[in-house]
């Protein structure tokens, strides 16, 4: 546990346990949780959540939230009598009690505490280090900025914020308040990333001017394109629908919002690009030393009042930096692919796994998987190289997933955690820092505001401002909170 000075603010020395709170335990906070619970360095102290339980939420593969928990606490039979997927905050504190209790040989622990307004828990958790935040997106930046004026360290969700004005802040308080943050982009320092990234700053296909980029999200996990439902449904007993909306404006209840679908609503997800946006635009990014976006423009499937459409695609340009050439950047989801690249054999993948990102150089065209794996050169000739190796775990110390947890496409590698835990301890700042990644958000909420509008836009970063687009286009820069909710 960390000692305080007359700041308040947390003074966590090496040897010391991080203190850490969990805001929002659903599915995925709930997977979140197991992974800390799994290190030594952290204590986790209180979770917190709008729902007290249920046992409708998405696993990604067969009984995959409950084997993950039958594993963690070595208990082959937990959650026999739960009809389905289940979390919320009654269940995740008694994991958390649970598998402290085993750790510690008793019978019994309480030192997990459980909340539904992340306000009292800031306020009556004395002794707290941290927050992890893995709520919807639309409660992003309120809780970390709360936290934050609290003397918390923050980890939170992708996509860091709801909008462009929310990332710009976020990454304001925190230089502001000097704490340690980091978002769930975990690919920001794998191996596969940093071989890319030094492959591109080698120049092995020559200056790069164009990416193209796709993910198969959201037709593949979710729904998208759906109109607002005109009727209501019964709030579950033990959900705080108020609460749950929060800052967003008002609705009657629907099943239709959530579970997970939440992410389709303008008011409380980013579609796709929230998604997965994040992490192929960290990497290249770090590739290619990208600032903001000056310019983007969109194209969708049909348009819908409250909802992102099916399909959409995304054009960008970022500026010339010193020597290097300006950057098209084309973004493509719901089953859009690129054009493919010219004397590529109609035999080979441009992909792996049905995502991928092409980059297009002076010297010709490197090839990666989403996350960067198996990069190929496609020469100017058309000869394309055989795909580059997966880099064995063994010879890195940043490891791409962790094998007990079995397969999950959202589990974070320890590595990353413990980035963010050292620079919880005054180490360096964890790569993917607010500061960091608030320009590259800037651009993916961008993005979202052209499939909006359907227009072209082109922003200034330094003013913050808009310099094409209509007034419409720039009230969605930044949401209007319901009250009492209002931005710090």
């Amino acid at each position: 546990m960390a000692s305080r000075g007359a700041s308040g603010l947390a003074a966590i020395k090496p040897g010391d346990k991080l203190t850490v709170a969990c805001i929002g335990v659903g599915s995925q906070g709930l997977r979140v949780l197991i992974d800390l619970l799994r290190m030594p360095e952290v204590q986790v102290v209180a979770v917190c959540d709008v729902n007290r339980q249920t046992s409708d939420y998405l696993d990604w593969g067969p009984n995959e939230l409950r084997g993950k928990v039958r594993l963690l606490l070595q208990d082959p039979a937990w959650g026999s009598t739960l009809p389905g997927p289940t979390a919320g905050r009654e269940v995740a504190q008694s994991i958390a009690n649970t598998f402290y209790a085993k750790q510690a040989g008793k019978a019994a622990y309480n030192g997990c505490a459980s909340y539904e307004d992340f306000r009292e828990l800031l306020a009556r958790e004395k002794d707290l280090d941290a927050v992890v935040i893995s709520t919807p997106d639309h409660w992003h930046a309120l809780i970390a900025i709360a936290a934050m004026r609290a003397g918390k360290h923050v980890y939170s969700q992708k996509p860091m914020a709801h909008s462009v004005g929310e990332a710009r802040r976020m990454a304001q308080v925190a230089a502001e308040t000097g704490r340690a943050t980091q978002v769930s982009i975990f690919n920001s320092q794998t191996a596969e990333s940093r071989r890319v990234i030094q492959m591109l700053q080698d120049g092995v296909i020559g200056p790069v001017s164009r990416v193209d980029i796709w993910t198969t999200r959201a037709s593949a996990f979710w729904k998208q394109g759906l109109a607002t439902p005109a009727t209501a449904d019964p709030i579950p007993a033990g959900f705080n629908w108020d609460m749950w909306l929060g800052p967003a404006p008002y609705r009657p209840y629907n099943h239709i919002y959530l579970p997970f679908v939440w992410r389709a609503w303008y008011d409380y997800g980013c579609g796709a690009i929230g998604d997965m946006g994040e992490y192929g635009f960290d990497t290249i990014v770090r590739a290619l030393a990208l600032g903001p976006a000056e310019q983007v423009y969109a194209s969708s499937t049909e348009l819908f009042p409250d909802c992102y459409p099916v399909a959409s695609t995304l054009h960008y340009r970022f500026p010339p930096r010193g020597s290097r050439p300006a950057v098209e950047l084309h973004w493509y989801n719901g089953g859009i692919k690129p054009e493919r690249p010219a004397g590529l054999s109609i035999d080979a993948q441009m992909s792996v796994g049905g995502e991928g990102i092409i980059y297009t150089g002076e010297r010709g065209k490197l090839l990666t998987g989403y996350m960067a794996q198996a990069p190929r050169v496609l020469s100017p000739s058309g000869e394309l190289s055989a795909p580059m190796p997966a880099l064995s775990p063994p010879d890195e110390p940043f490891q791409p997933l962790r094998p007990e947890l079995g397969a999950s496409a959202t589990a974070a590698n320890i590595a990353h955690y413990m980035e963010w835990i050292d620079a919880c301890r005054k180490g360096p700042p964890a790569s993917a820092n607010y500061q960091f990644e608030a320009p590259i958000v800037e651009s993916l909420m961008l993005g979202n505001i052209a499939i909006r509008t359907q227009e072209a836009l082109e922003w200034d970063h330094t003013a913050g401002r808009l310099t094409r687009g209509s007034a419409y286009a720039s009230t969605l820069l930044m949401p209007q909170y319901r009250a009492p909710w209002a931005a710090d």
